[in-house]
């Protein structure tokens, strides 16, 4: 598994919870990071993006309230989330591409729960 996310968990309507994601391939071989979230019974919506470059990109519904940062160093992306509202239960999944021995690549994590709920 090369992406292995974390920090998912319970939290109260108004909270904050932050979630991170390592990938594991070659520093420097990282492009474009995301997030993305899935509620049951619907598709996978983006949630936010950034690139190497640290060009952000969020949805509609989570601008304002939530950041997205990474380390280039460690391969590391972070959501930062506040405010958060029941609507934003979801399982989030961490999303990469890049290119790796010349070859590009696109690959998720394993998907992280967030519960928002009192």
């Amino acid at each position: 598994v090369q992406l292995q996310a974390s920090g998912g968990g319970l939290v109260q309507p108004g909270g904050s919870l932050r979630l991170s994601c390592r990938d594991s391939r070659i520093s420097g071989s990282v492009n474009t990071m995301a997030w993305y979230r899935r509620v049951p019974g619907k598709q996978r919506e983006l949630v936010a993006s950034i690139t190497r470059g640290g060009n952000t990109n969020y949805a509609d519904s989570v601008k304002g309230r939530f950041a997205i940062s990474r380390d280039n160093a460690g391969n590391t992306v972070y959501l930062e989330m506040s405010s958060l509202k029941p609507e934003d239960t979801a399982v989030y999944y961490c999303w990469s591409t890049g290119t790796l021995g010349g070859s590009g690549y696109v690959d998720w994590g394993q998907g992280t729960l967030v519960t928002v709920s009192s």
